[in-house]
């Protein structure tokens, strides 16, 4: 497994359902194996319908679940083996989750800078104040938006694609190697989608970071994505590179899943995609 950001081998996840005398076992991810080069940042997109296993697969790579059966390793590190809380401290720190709903994340009663501050102080070390809001600027403005902008105030008081943000400004305050995004946009309305699902892109480009981009939106997909893993029924169908994929899908459901989704009109064009996270448009 050298030479790997991250890699998974042979992963299951049986969960059982039901009480003693009617239990049943539901095998939500079976056999998976994929790796994530470390040469290159990548956004390495997973994708299929509701159940087929996706979400699943990001909970045990941020290791929320622990896996039923194989191995997923970071870095050369077999996550079974991160066990203290200065081990974990440390994963953490390297892979960090964007998850599908901001108004579920941050408490509605808590003003959205002291997340940041306690992230940077947890992560970064800061101390002085001073430090902790340049630091917290800084990454908000990678995201397109200032700490001026957010400062004192609370979740409700942001739309969903500006909330989002400050998610991903939170993620990058660690310094991660690796964001897990299970479904990030779509809880965003639909005309913002490609401005969030862009700044993954920019991440990947300027700083470096490789994204896993849990979604079943194959436009946003499309566009953004290096690779994809096309999942059904909690098993790998088809992968390989974004384009070649979804524009020539060679599995039955693989072919299904774009006939219902992506227009010959989405595959002939292709949006203007920022280089700078800066650049992106403002969101109301």
């Amino acid at each position: 497994m050298s030479g790997a950001l991250i890699e998974l081998a042979h992963v299951s996840k049986t969960f059982t359902r039901g009480g003693l005398f009617a239990a049943r076992r539901i095998e939500a991810v079976a056999d998976v194996s994929f790796r994530v080069a470390a040469e290159r940042p990548v956004i390495l997109t997973i994708t299929g319908e509701s159940g087929s296993g996706k979400t699943t697969l990001a909970r045990m790579i941020l290791k929320i679940v622990e896996p039923s059966a194989g191995a997923i390793v970071f870095c050369g590190t077999d996550l079974k083996s991160i066990r203290d809380s200065a081990a974990r401290l440390a994963f953490m720190r390297q892979v960090q989750p964007i998850f599908q709903n901001p108004f579920e994340v941050f408490n509605p009663l808590k003003h959205l800078d002291r997340y940041l501050y306690i992230t940077t102080r947890r992560y970064g070390g800061a101390a002085d104040m001073a430090t902790v809001e340049h630091r917290s600027d800084e990454a908000l403005r990678q995201v397109g938006l200032s700490l001026g902008e957010i400062k004192r105030r609370f979740p409700h008081e942001l739309s969903g694609g500006q909330l989002q943000r400050v998610a991903i400004a939170r993620a990058l305050l660690a310094g991660p190697a690796l964001i897990v995004a299970d479904e990030p946009v779509s809880m965003v309305d639909a005309s913002l989608r490609m401005s969030i699902a862009n700044l993954f892109r920019s991440l990947r480009d300027e700083l470096r970071i490789s994204t896993i981009y849990i979604t079943h939106d194959l436009t946003t997909a499309y566009y953004i994505s290096d690779e994809i893993i096309i999942m059904q029924k909690g098993k790998i169908v088809e992968r390989g590179a974004a384009r070649t994929v979804l524009s020539a899908p060679q599995h039955p459901y693989s072919r299904q899943l774009k006939d219902a989704v992506l227009s010959p009109h989405a595959l002939s064009r292709q949006p203007a995609l920022p280089h700078d996270a800066r650049s992106l448009p403002r969101l109301p």
